[in-house]
């Protein structure tokens, strides 16, 4: 089961993530992301034991995500590109980023390289995503019995056991809507949404 907390930039929301059940936090390692951090950045925030720690990328290569993932002590590379499961890294676990816009066909078949699909709302041309949702009981209907679901794009405490009903996923990610501005943590909002989603998975 997967709680993720995206789009963290500094210790102490890091640690309010971790304190407030976050099974996962994300650093977003994308330079044209408002929530773009160095990796160098990334490394010196601590994690508890547990607590996996994920970079998104997008469209870079695979010498520099395995290069990232190593200064960064990353547990998974989730990737939003276009990359093709020959060029995932080694070493950290992939999550591959999908986004669902009109006229998704939930009956594509993924391959099974990836540890998890996690699905985002329409982002237009911002790659990794922007706060919007999708339809979720799409996703529960998919036949994806050898990839694990997580669900992601414009989560909060108002919406997230709704998501988790329709969709059945494996986990929930959520980033923009529990912050006060791009890469700062509501923290009131965050420790919202960790406490609803626990709730629905029955954590």
């Amino acid at each position: 089961m997967i709680l993720k907390v995206c789009g963290i930039t500094n210790q102490a929301d890091a640690d309010a993530a971790a304190e407030g059940g976050a099974t996962a936090i994300g650093f977003n390692f994308y330079p044209r992301s408002p929530r773009y951090l160095a990796p160098e950045r990334a490394a010196g925030i601590s994690t508890p034991a547990g607590v996996r720690r994920v970079g998104v990328f997008v469209n870079e290569s695979r010498a520099r995500v395995e290069e990232v993932a190593r200064i960064a002590g990353l547990a998974v590379a989730q990737l939003h590109g276009d990359e093709a499961p020959e060029n995932y890294p080694q070493g950290p676990l992939v999550w591959k980023g999908v986004r669902v816009t009109g006229g998704f066909d939930f009956s594509r078949r993924f391959d099974c390289a990836a540890e998890a699909l996690l699905l985002d709302g329409p982002a237009a041309e911002l790659y990794g995503g922007a706060g919007k949702t999708f339809d979720w009981s799409l996703a529960g209907r998919a036949s994806w019995p050898a990839i694990r679901i997580i669900l992601a794009g414009g989560l909060d405490a108002s919406n997230v056991a709704q998501a988790i009903a329709l969709a059945h996923p494996w986990g929930v990610d959520a980033c923009s809507r529990i912050e006060i501005a791009p890469g700062r943590k509501d923290r009131r909002k965050m420790q919202a949404f960790l406490q609803a989603a626990k709730a629905a998975l029955g954590a």
